[in-house]
């Protein structure tokens, strides 16, 4: 009898875990994206991605993404910061290009023209993803 009461307990929460991980519908102008890297407070640096991680994306190493996302898994991402992380989460389509070229790790690209350019913003050029979940990677971020 504990037999059955504990395996209907496990049938229960994996049924529960695979109900949580079901993913939202990606809209229109955004992009479902999973990036290895390391935080530093809400921004994520991407790592290098090694061949046995695949993606229909390719996230230049090295860039910085500001990070949004519920507070618990914001809190378990800084709980494991210094660590090797993947976030998957949407971005919107377009701004994960380069749109121009890296020297000596910094990127060198065309400047928004126009009154609405943003210039003099923080936030100009600031590329942003919507993290809807987490895990860990093997290794440690440099520090």
């Amino acid at each position: 009898m504990k037999f059955i009461s504990f395996a209907g307990l496990a049938v229960a929460a994996l049924t529960a875990t695979a109900l949580a991980q079901e993913s939202k519908p990606v809209p229109k102008d955004s992009t479902r994206v999973s990036v290895p890297g390391c935080t530093k407070g809400m921004v994520f640096t991407a790592a290098r991605r090694t061949e046995d991680q695949p993606s229909s994306v390719d996230i230049p190493e090295g860039m910085h993404l500001r990070m949004n996302g519920p507070k618990k898994v914001m809190s378990e991402i800084k709980a494991h910061e210094g660590t090797k992380i993947e976030i998957t989460g949407l971005m919107k389509k377009g701004q994960y290009g380069p749109g121009g070229v890296t020297v000596g790790g910094i990127h060198i690209g065309p400047a928004p023209a126009g009154p609405a350019s943003g210039l003099g913003s923080p936030a100009a050029g600031q590329n942003y993803i919507d993290v809807e979940g987490w895990r860990p990677l093997s290794g440690d971020c440099p520090r």
